[in-house]
C-alpha cells in the first residue's frame, strides 16, 4: 500500500490558502458533535423533571446518540472519500443542526429519543469527513499540528461537557435548562455549514470508483455495530446475561463483513473499508490503542460526575468545574503534542499513557479513607496531570495511526477508528459503571469507595493500551534495527 508522504496534492481547483480556516470550521463541528456524546449526562434530573421520563427513557436519551454515532461512521467516511468531503459533510452538519433544534423542542420522551438517535446519526457522518479533511489537506508537520488541534478539541469536548452543561442549565433554569443543551447548537450549525460549503474541499485527491457504495458492505458493518454497542449502551436497563449474547453475535457478521469487503474488491471495486489497512502496524496496533485509551478515558467523567452529583450533592456546575483542569491540561498538551508528534512517534504516546494512568493513581492515593476536604479541589491537580498525559495521547495516536493511509481511504480508515473509540466509549463505561453501582451494593452506599475501586479499573485499562504502545515502540526498533524514535512510531 502506498505511503502518503508527498507535498500537498489538494483537490484541483481548491485555494490551499483556506486551508486552515476550513480546518476551524471542521473544529468547530466537530467540537459540537463530540460535545453532545458528554453534555446531557448533567442534564438528566432536569430532563426527568420535565418530560417524567422512565429510566429506560432517560438511558435511551444518553445512549441512543452513541449508538448511532458509531453506526454510520464508516459508512460515512466511504461515502466523504467518494462523493466529496464538502458534501458528506454539509449534510450531516444540516441534520445535525436541525435535530438539535428538534430535541431541544420535545414535549414527550419518545419525541426526544428519536431526535437524538437522529441526531447521532448525523455527528457520525460529519466527523469522518474532518479526519479525512486533514489527510487530504495537510502534510508532514502541518498535519501534525492539525491533528494537534483536532485531538484538543477531541479532549476538550469530552472533558468540558459537564461543565458547559451545568453553565447552560443554570442559565435555563432547572425546569427548561437541557433544553438549551441542545438550543445552542443551532447558531453555531448554521454558521458551520455556510463557512463549510465555502470553504471545504468539494471533491478528494485521487479517488476512484465513485458511484459504488458497497451498498452489502453496509448493512453488514451496520448489523455488527448494531449487535456490539447494543448491550453495551443499554447495560443498565436490559437486565440479564441474554444481552451479551448479541456480543459474539457481532464478531461473527464482523467476520462476514471481512469476507464480502475481500470479495467486492476482487471485482476491482472499492470495499467500503480496504482491509489491507490493518496490514500497517502503526494503523493496526492505533486503531488498538484507541479503542483501550477511550474505554478508560470516557467512563472517568462518567463515574466521576455520579460521585459528585448523586454521592457528595454537587450541583451540575460544581460537577462540571470539577473536570475543568482535565481539559485544560489536555487542551495544552494536545495542541503542543502536534508540533512534535513526528519527532518522537509512538514513544510520546506511550509518555502520556504512562502520565495518565500516573495522574489517576494520585487520585485514588488521595481518596483513601474519607477526605476531610473539598473533593474537586483534592482532585484538580491530579486531574491536571492526567489532562496533560492525555494530551500527548490522542492527537497523537490519531496523527500515527492514520499516517499510512492513502488518501483516497482517508475517510474510511478514520471512520473505523472512530469506532473503535466509540465501541471502547461504550464498553468502558458498561465495566467501570458496572463496577462502580456494584461496589454501592456491597459498601452500602460509599461513595468514595465505589470511585475509588472504579478509577482503579478505567487506570488498568489504560495501562492496557500502554502496552500496545510499548508493543509498537518495540516492533518499530526490531525491524529497523537502532532507529531514532521519531521513525519507531511511525512505521508500518
Amino acid at each position: 500500500m502506498s505511503t502518503d508522504r508527498s507535498a500537498p496534492a489538494a483537490t484541483a481547483g481548491y485555494d490551499d490558502r483556506r486551508r486552515w480556516q476550513a480546518l476551524g470550521v471542521g473544529l468547530v463541528a466537530a467540537f459540537m458533535t463530540l460535545l453532545d456524546v458528554s453534555i446531557v449526562n448533567v442534564a438528566v434530573p432536569s430532563i426527568d423533571r420535565a418530560l417524567h421520563a422512565t429510566p429506560s427513557d432517560l438511558q435511551w436519551v444518553l445512549s441512543g446518540y452513541a449508538l448511532t454515532f458509531g453506526l454510520i461512521l464508516v459508512p460515512a467516511g466511504r461515502f466523504g472519500d467518494a462523493r466529496g468531503r464538502r458534501t458528506g459533510f454539509v449534510a450531516g452538519l444540516v441534520l445535525f443542526t436541525v435535530t438539535s433544534a428538534v430535541a431541544g423542542l420535545a414535549a414527550s420522551p419518545l419525541w426526544l429519543i428519536i431526535a437524538r438517535l437522529v441526531q447521532g446519526a448525523a455527528a457520525g457522518v460529519v466527523n469522518p469527513q474532518v479526519s479525512g479533511m486533514i489527510q487530504q489537506l495537510f502534510r508532514g508537520a502541518e498535519r501534525g499540528r492539525a491533528f494537534g488541534l483536532l485531538g484538543a478539541t477531541i479532549g476538550i469536548s469530552t472533558a468540558v461537557g459537564p461543565l458547559l452543561g451545568g453553565l447552560l442549565i443554570q442559565a435555563g433554569g432547572e425546569q427548561h435548562g437541557w433544553r438549551f443543551v441542545f438550543f445552542v447548537n443551532v447558531p453555531v450549525g448554521i454558521i458551520a455549514v455556510l463557512l463549510g460549503w465555502r470553504l471545504m474541499p468539494a471533491r478528494p485527491t485521487g479517488a476512484a470508483d465513485r458511484n459504488r457504495l458497497d451498498p452489502i458492505g453496509v448493512l453488514l458493518l451496520g448489523v455488527a455495530v448494531t449487535l456490539v454497542l447494543l448491550p453495551l449502551v443499554q447495560w443498565q436497563q436490559w437486565h440479564g446475561g441474554a444481552k451479551w449474547l448479541l456480543i459474539p453475535a457481532g464478531l461473527v457478521v464482523l467476520v462476514a463483513f471481512g469476507w464480502w469487503e475481500r470479495r467486492y474488491e476482487r471485482r476491482c471495486r472499492q470495499p467500503l473499508f480496504d482491509l489491507r489497512l490493518f496490514g500497517l502496524r502503526s494503523y493496526t496496533l492505533g486503531t488498538l490503542i484507541g479503542l483501550l485509551y477511550f474505554a478508560g478515558f470516557t467512563a472517568i467523567f462518567f463515574i466521576f460526575t455520579l460521585y459528585l452529583q448523586i454521592g457528595l450533592n454537587y450541583s451540575a456546575l460544581g460537577a462540571g468545574l470539577a473536570i475543568t483542569p482535565f481539559a485544560l491540561g489536555s487542551a495544552v498538551a494536545a495542541a503542543a503534542s502536534g508540533r512534535v508528534v513526528n519527532r518522537y512517534g509512538r514513544p510520546l504516546v506511550g509518555i502520556g499513557l504512562l502520565v495518565v494512568v500516573i495522574g489517576l493513581g494520585a487520585i485514588v492515593w488521595l481518596l483513601r479513607g474519607s477526605p476531610h476536604v473539598s473533593v474537586p479541589l483534592l482532585t484538580a491537580a491530579p486531574f491536571l496531570v492526567a489532562g496533560l498525559g492525555s494530551g500527548l495521547v490522542v492527537a497523537p495516536n490519531q496523527t500515527l495511526t492514520l499516517s499510512k493511509v492513502p488518501v483516497p481511504q482517508a475517510g474510511s480508515g478514520a471512520g473505523m477508528l472512530q469506532t473503535g473509540q466509540r465501541i471502547g466509549s461504550a464498553a468502558g463505561i458498561a465495566a467501570v459503571g458496572g463496577l462502580f453501582f456494584s461496589t454501592l451494593v456491597d459498601t452500602r452506599d460509599d461513595w468514595t469507595a465505589a470511585f475509588r475501586r472504579s478509577l482503579l479499573l478505567a487506570a488498568a485499562i489504560i495501562t492496557l493500551a500502554l502496552i500496545a504502545a510499548v508493543v509498537d515502540i518495540v516492533l518499530g526498533h526490531r525491524r529497523s534495527g537502532s532507529v531514532s524514535p521519531a521513525r519507531s512510531g511511525a512505521a508500518s
